[in-house]
This record gives C-alpha cells, sequence and structure tokens, in this order.
C-alpha cells in the first residue's frame, strides 16, 4: 500500500469542493493509495512526470515515487482549468 501525501496547493484544491465532490474525490484518492496506476491512468504530455485519474469534472494530478512507495498528490482542479 502507497502513502498518499498532497502539496499545499492540491490542499487548498480539495477544500475549495463542495462535499459531494469532496466526497468522490477522497474516495479516488483512497483508491490510489491501493493502486496508485489503476487502469484509466494517464500521463500528463504538458505536464511531464505528472499522471492523471478522472473523478467525475475533476482531474486529480499526481506523481508516483515507487522506491518510497508515496503517490504526492499535485493538484485537484476541474478538467477545464487541469491544464493551465
Amino acid at each position: 500500500m502507497y502513502r498518499v501525501l498532497a502539496t499545499r496547493r492540491a490542499q487548498k484544491d480539495f477544500n475549495r469542493l463542495t462535499p459531494r465532490i469532496a466526497g468522490q474525490v477522497r474516495h479516488k484518492i483512497e483508491q490510489l493509495a491501493q493502486n496508485p496506476r489503476p487502469q484509466d491512468v494517464k500521463k500528463v504530455i504538458s505536464l511531464p512526470g505528472l499522471l492523471r485519474v478522472d473523478s467525475g469534472e475533476y482531474r486529480i494530478l499526481y506523481a508516483v515515487n515507487d522506491s518510497e512507495q508515496t503517490v504526492l498528490i499535485e493538484r485537484i482542479r476541474h478538467r477545464r482549468e487541469a491544464y493551465r
């Protein structure tokens, strides 16, 4: 099982979410602790080294460090703002 960490910016993004969406995102993040590269993961071409998973209208951008078994959540953004 991987340890999930979040940047300060990702924590601020999460705190801005509505309770319903925050619950969906939290569930997806908990799944990343079990499997950091799920079947629906995609590489972020515009941000090298980051992966993304979808949680409804929101995107979770993160990096995986296999040697330390950590998942670092970088951003949680709406899909229209995720890559800016």
